[in-house]
């Protein structure tokens, strides 16, 4: 692992500590030789208008040489500790002479306190060779893969990061085994540990193949999956030329206990900084092309990274989610106020919530245009349903209210011949009347399939429930259209709101909207209300309901509890 750049950035660090090894060894004999001079000084210095004797200052002196003392061994190690024997050792001829000789008693406890200096000083060293014994033995743990001793994945994060702060061209590459899961299936983890053995050992040997000034890094990422780093190279075709050397390497018969296996990777890669800018935007390019060749099930199992791919591979990382979460029931409802202009609750519009893995919240803006795509969004749509129809229903029945449930179904659930039968069942589950029900269709159902959206509206209308057309006037608004749909409420949308203040033309199209509703004996909700001039201005304009921040938040069901 070691590279030209750690020189470089070890070769500063080393003329530094050189210089605070010269340092600590100068400070400990100055202070040594102020200790004696002042021990035997019969002098005084004055501090603060008081007169001090320059004896008091030997303890201090003392204090200071030992204090160096320490600090070589505790910074510098064995080369500290064996220079600090040999200093208080080589102090002890004179010591002895000098309490033989001169009879000196300041000789005696100099001799105690370099034997308890000693014994300091050697009681640190052992503490500290154990610590950094064990610090090396957890940093061999954290950089090296245990089973094969290549480098582990934080190992290459960092040497990613070092050529990034180094601005050197190069790649990542991204490898899968195909074929060791059903070596561990069949064979044992045992055999396919030993596969992986020898497949990190080929790998290694075309690292070494290489030239210096080309050699590659290799690291073991977990599983079958392992990472390379490539540097100078020319193109992408040479790119292609280097991953072939290592898969042909994979491809060779591998030999285990008399049994033969063949294996077979793909390589998804990705370039700085042309295809990602840091070190997780290139891991997260290099799987997204390895994932694209898996999905594809193409011949090429060797592709460089494109933006296509990210968006794909976000596109069915999310599917995953939502997917799972429908397994697990763990989709969320949260529930917005809707108001009339005093102020009174009309109801609520139930709003789906997902959390990810992490606890933090998907947002809707990214989960439901997946759902549509994929073609689950009407389970999305029927889980919500159920959960918050339970949830009002036992709202309505604990306070008699008539408090109104909208809830949103998308354009394919309405379309679905059994739509009609999962609403029943979730108002005979939830005991919710179905004159509290409000559902919530867009106006491009108008357009798509007229006469069956006709049809659903009619059985909806004929179970006692309401129909809002929702976002009215951002798509196909037509009068013709509207006439011909018995709905019961208008949702103007919330881009209109937004320019009310600002826009006299916004003023008088939302004014227009809420005057063909009331012709039509319809009424007009606006949604995404937040100041009091639009506020004013709705009421000015004889706006029935409003949706917004500046009266309610979408809130958990404990909060609605509270509000009502």
């Amino acid at each position: 692992m070691n590279q030209n750049g750690d020189i470089k950035n070890i070769t500063p660090r080393r003329i530094y500590m050189a210089l605070g090894f010269v340092f600590f060894i100068f400070l400990y004999f100055i202070a040594t030789a102020f200790v004696s001079r002042s021990i035997h000084s019969q002098g005084s210095i004055s501090i603060f208008g008081s007169k001090m004797p320059v004896f008091a200052f030997a303890g201090v002196f003392s204090a200071l040489a030992n204090l160096s003392i320490i600090l070589l061994v505790f910074i510098f190690g064995k080369i500290g500790f064996v220079t600090a024997l040999v200093i208080l050792l080589g102090q002890f001829p004179f010591i002895f002479f000098h309490m033989m000789g001169r009879y000196s008693a300041g000789s005696f406890s100099g001799m105690f306190i370099n034997i308890l200096t000693i014994v300091a000083i050697s009681i640190i060293y052992i503490n500290n060779s154990r610590i950094k014994k064990y610090q090396e033995h957890i940093r061999q743990q954290i950089v090296s893969d245990p089973l094969t001793g290549l480098p582990s994945r934080f190992a290459c994060s960092e040497t990613m990061n070092r050529y990034i702060k180094n601005g050197e061209k190069f790649v990542i590459v991204s490898v899968d085994m195909n074929n060791l899961k059903a070596i561990n299936d069949t064979m044992g983890y045992a055999v396919g540990d030993k596969v992986l053995m020898e497949l990190a050992s080929r790998m290694s040997s075309i690292t070494e193949f290489r030239s210096e000034s080309k050699r590659d890094f290799l690291a073991r990422l977990g599983g079958g999956e392992f990472c390379l780093l490539l540097r100078d190279y020319d193109d992408d075709n040479d790119i292609v030329e280097i991953i072939r050397l290592y898969e042909a390497e994979i491809k060779r018969k591998i030999t285990i206990d008399g049994y033969d296996y063949f294996m077979t990777a793909n390589f998804g890669y990705a370039e700085y900084y042309l295809d990602a800018d840091n070190e997780s935007s290139l891991y997260s390019s290099a799987d997204a092309a390895l994932h694209e060749i898996k999905r594809s099930g193409g011949e090429s199992n060797i592709l460089h990274y494109s933006k296509e791919l990210l968006k794909t591979a976000r596109f069915l990382e999310m599917e995953r989610k939502i997917r799972a979460a429908l397994q697990e029931d763990a989709f969320l409802f949260y529930l917005q106020p809707q108001f009339d202009m005093s102020h009174k609750l009309r109801g609520f519009e139930a709003l789906a919530r997902l959390k990810d893995s992490d606890g933090t919240f998907i947002s809707p803006g990214e989960f439901i245009p997946v759902a549509e795509e994929a073609g689950i969004i009407d389970r999305i749509d029927i889980q919500i349903f159920r959960k918050a129809a339970c949830f009002v229903g036992e709202l309505v029945k604990k306070n008699a209210s008539d408090l109104i449930l909208c809830t949103n179904i998308s354009v394919k659930h309405l379309m679905k011949n059994n739509f009609i039968e999962e609403i029943q069942a979730v108002l005979e589950q939830s005991g919710l009347p179905p004159k509290n029900v409000e559902i919530e269709i867009t106006e491009s159902i108008m357009i798509e399939s007229a006469e069956k959206a006709r049809q659903c509206i009619d059985k909806i209308k004929s179970m006692g429930m309401k129909v809002a057309i929702d976002d009215f006037g951002t798509g196909y608004s037509s009068l013709s259209y509207l006439n011909k749909f018995p709905v019961n409420i208008l949702k103007i949308d919330k881009s209109f709101i937004d320019q009310i203040d600002s826009s006299e033309s916004s003023k008088k199209y939302i004014e227009a909207i809420i005057s063909i509703g009331h012709i039509l004996n319809l009424e007009v909700v606006s949604e995404g209300v937040e100041t009091d001039g639009q506020l004013e201005k709705l009421k000015s304009i004889g706006c029935d309901y409003i949706q917004g921040y500046i009266w309610g938040k979408p809130m958990p069901p404990d909060d609605v509890g509270e509000l009502v």
